[in-house]
């Protein structure tokens, strides 16, 4: 396993899984982004504050690999890690493993950017902040 910058927990709820008796695969975007949206919050990134700013973070690729399913009642974990990949985007790396087994289920990377009003790529100071300081290169 990988080392995550955070991790949270999950339990499957019924009306997640297919007529199979799966989780949907549609589904797995969702605990994803959750999971992306909790780590970001540690990260003193203001959700409302960057909407009054009219700054939108947006997903602008996701690549998903399914390795084993989860069904009802699973409990799992998502393992988070944040990197910078050019001045303007930011990749999550993220991991889905199923309790108590910590099987594999999901591998992900997700790179997004943020938009100004006028759909332009901007950087929010905190993201820059926090990408910078992992990289220990502050103030780039």
């Amino acid at each position: 396993m990988a080392d995550y910058d955070a991790r949270l927990e999950f339990l499957v709820r019924d009306y997640e899984c297919d007529m199979q008796g799966v989780v949907n695969n549609a589904v797995y975007q969702n605990y994803l982004e959750h999971a992306r949206h909790e780590f970001i919050k540690t990260l003193g990134v203001d959700f409302a504050e960057l909407a009054r700013q009219k700054i939108n973070l947006v997903v602008i690729r996701a690549e998903l690999d399914y390795k084993l399913p989860l069904v009802g009642s699973d409990r799992f974990w998502i393992g988070t890690r944040l990197e910078k990949i050019s001045p303007l985007r930011f990749a999550f790396f993220q991991d889905i493993y199923r309790e108590p087994d910590n099987a594999l289920i999901v591998q992900a990377r997700i790179v997004g950017t943020a938009l100004n009003e006028r759909g332009r790529p901007k950087m929010p100071a905190a993201i820059d902040r926090a990408l910078s300081e992992k990289s220990g290169n502050p103030g780039r």
